[in-house]
C-alpha cells in the first residue's frame, strides 16, 4: 500500500480519538488543533519507519503525548505566520473539524483531572476514555528506548484512581 494512503487512513482512523486527547490536554482549541497539526506530520514523516514494536493505535497515541510534550514544554513560543498547509496538515484540519467534542460535560470531574500532571492526565484518558490495554499504555508513556513496566503503570492507576477518589469526595462528587 503507497505511504500516502497508509498515512492518511491512520490519520482518519486514529485522528478524532487522537484529537479528542489533545482537547482533554490542552486548554485552547488554537493549541490542540496545533498540536494535532504536528502530530498528523510527525506521523505521515514517521510512518516509513515504524518498527511494529507496539501497536499503531498506540504509537500514534506516543507521537501525540511526544507533541504535547514539545507544546508544553515551550507555551511561549513566538507565533509567526501560518505556513501553507501541506497534504497532512489540511487533513488532519478536516479531522480536527469532525472530532470536537461536545462542551459541557462533567465539568466538575474535568476540572478534577486538570489538577493532574499531563503524565496523570495521558494514563487516565489512554486507559479509561481509549480503552488501550498496559502494553499500549506503557509504549506510549516510554520515554525514549523500551516501554515503561505495565505492572509500574497498574500500580500508578490504583494510586492515582485513590487520589482522585479522595479529591471526588472533598469537592462532593462522591457519597
Amino acid at each position: 500500500m503507497d505511504l500516502s494512503v497508509r498515512a492518511s487512513a491512520a490519520i482518519r482512523d486514529i485522528g478524532p480519538a487522537v484529537y479528542g486527547y489533545l482537547r482533554m490536554m490542552l486548554d485552547e482549541e488554537d493549541d490542540a488543533r496545533d498540536v494535532f497539526s504536528q502530530w498528523a506530520e510527525d506521523l505521515w514523516r514517521g510512518l516509513p519507519g515504524f518498527r511494529q514494536e507496539c501497536t499503531l493505535r498506540a504509537w500514534a497515541f506516543r507521537l501525540a503525548w511526544h507533541a504535547t510534550a514539545r507544546h508544553l514544554r515551550d507555551p511561549y513560543r513566538a507565533r509567526g505566520e501560518r505556513l501553507p498547509s501541506s497534504a497532512a496538515s489540511r487533513l488532519a484540519a478536516s479531522v480536527a473539524r469532525s472530532s470536537a467534542m461536545p462542551g459541557g460535560r462533567r465539568e466538575r470531574l474535568r476540572k478534577l483531572r486538570e489538577t493532574l500532571d499531563p503524565e496523570d492526565q495521558t494514563l487516565l484518558h489512554l486507559r479509561i476514555d481509549k480503552e488501550l490495554d498496559w502494553d499500549e499504555v506503557a509504549a506510549v508513556l516510554a520515554r525514549e528506548g523500551p516501554p515503561v513496566s505495565a505492572a509500574a503503570l497498574r500500580k500508578r492507576y490504583e494510586r492515582l484512581k485513590a487520589r482522585l477518589a479522595k479529591l471526588a469526595r472533598d469537592e462532593g462528587l462522591l457519597d
